[in-house]
């Protein structure tokens, strides 16, 4: 492992110009500031089924009233919106009892990481350095069936009268009741925890960092992570966080609406259902393929910080789950033609989103396999090789495609009655132009006039003979 001092590093800033992203140290803190609002916003969008900004115009009325002014930091207290239950006699003690709870599924999920068995595999080198290679547990997948088996059937209530514990189903109608207030303490306890792990990144020398994330400004790298892969031991905090505590929680915040449907129609609605199979689908095939994350951006390239932390732990779990949160009050009643045409473009999207991500890290594993000799690729100065077709001579990001076409099923199942179910397509088609042209530059850095080669034998970033 190389160690790299902090003189070196300062030498390096002054040699050479940082190269920001995302709109630099200014653009990192109105994201960082943005984005937990957004998550507030949302929860209220979909809860009322419109856009609606009657709460913003309250609290800016209030700034205004010469009679009885009050301080900036009231108002935003007394928003119900942008601080649930904030105004409340009793709210210190259920925001605490909602930030229990999250850390407790959070300790919750680190016990099944821990502890179930597990495939110990290696990932990829670490900076480029072949000599450096971390060991992730992998038995993601494993968490999640459990996960799934507690709450249906095994979780514990005390039985005063037989003295004795029953088992039964989880509560999880609660998570819809206090949706907001779990979004709130969750965004707070992200913030906490980015901080405690970028002045982590401090102590010690040995510290592997990310080259996007050492910039020497404070805001940017709280925002982008400092450190490559903060561990505590073999607990690796970048991978257990991309995968296990979101993308878990998103699938019973889900499971919690269609609870709360059930109990106020009687029934559980075509969409709700749709919304609950896709999403529980993605989350499954996910955990399942965990060892595919381990060559991603993520993983190998950004540092852990708020980008991540927050992205992981509150903006999948309740930004995702927009679409059942929506369905609970505002349902379409489509009709079964309708949810059938829907369900034919999900299975459309997954197959495509499937069959590029499984044959790209086939290959990674093993490009000599018999089963793959069919496939062409572009051998680089580098030594490795770039699949030039199968999917990939389709396009550079034909899975990009296939996940797009997925998330936009999701929206569908809404109707077209509202915008706000459609927030996930319109953030998610940004997101991946944004990560396609970081990765973009990122190989034509990497692999020089080997990646103009490979462009020219795939022109096409997203859709065969269109883009």
């Amino acid at each position: 492992m190389t160690v790299a001092t902090a003189v070196p590093r300062q030498q390096n800033r002054a040699a050479a110009a940082f190269e920001y992203e995302f709109g630099g140290p200014i653009g990192a803190t109105l994201t960082t500031l943005a984005l937990p609002l957004v998550v507030l916003v949302l929860a209220h969008w979909s809860d009322v089924g419109r856009v609606d900004f009657a709460f913003l115009s309250a609290s800016l009325g209030d700034t205004t009233n010469s009679h009885d002014p009050k301080p900036f930091w009231q108002i935003i207290r007394q928003n119900s919106v942008l601080c649930p239950r904030c105004n409340d006699s009793d709210s210190v003690s259920l925001l605490l009892r909602c930030a229990l709870g999250v850390v407790a599924w959070f300790l919750f999920q680190v016990l099944l990481e821990r502890f179930l068995p597990c495939e110990l595999v290696q990932g990829s080198p670490v900076k480029g350095d072949a000599k450096n290679r971390l060991t992730y547990r992998i038995n993601g997948h494993l968490a999640f069936w459990v996960t799934l088996l507690l709450v249906h059937a095994a979780w514990p209530v005390w039985d005063a009268n037989a003295a004795l514990y029953q088992f039964t189903t989880a509560p999880l109608a609660t998570l819809y009741e206090y949706y907001t207030e779990l979004a709130f303490v969750t965004i707070l306890l992200s913030a906490m925890a980015s901080t405690g792990l970028y002045l982590d990144s401090f102590r010690g020398q040995h510290k592997i960092l990310a080259d996007g994330g050492d910039s020497g400004n404070v805001l940017y790298d709280f925002f982008i992570g400092r450190e490559l892969n903060p561990r505590i031991g073999t607990f690796d905090w970048k991978e257990f966080c991309e995968l296990r505590p979101g993308l878990i929680g998103w699938v019973l915040l889900n499971i919690a609406c269609a609870k709360q449907q059930y109990s106020v129609l009687g029934y559980v609605t075509g969409s709700m259902i749709l919304v609950n199979v896709f999403h529980g689908i993605y989350v499954w095939d996910a955990l399942y393929q965990e060892r595919a994350i381990l060559t991603t951006m993520d993983i190998t390239t950004d540092g852990f910080g708020f980008m991540l932390l927050f992205g992981d732990l509150a903006w999948v779990p309740f930004t995702y789950s927009l679409q059942a949160r929506y369905l609970v009050k505002h349902d379409p009643n489509l009709s079964a033609v309708s949810l059938a045409g829907i369900i034919a473009l999900h299975i459309l999207g997954y197959l495509i989103f499937r069959g590029a991500n499984g044959q790209k890290d086939a290959f990674r594993r093993n490009p000599t396999d018999p089963a793959l000799s069919h496939l062409t690729f572009l051998q680089t100065k580098r030594g490795t090789k770039l699949l030039t077709s199968g999917w990939w001579g389709m396009a550079r990001k034909i899975n990009y495609t296939g996940d797009w076409i997925m998330g936009l099923t999701w929206c569908m199942v809404c109707g077209f009655n509202s915008v706000v179910p459609y927030f996930y397509a319109v953030y998610f088609f940004i997101l991946l132009v944004h990560r396609s042209i970081r990765d973009d530059h990122m190989c034509s850095v990497k692999y020089g006039d080997d990646w103009e080669t490979y462009k020219s034998i795939v022109p096409y970033r997203f859709v065969p003979g269109v883009v």
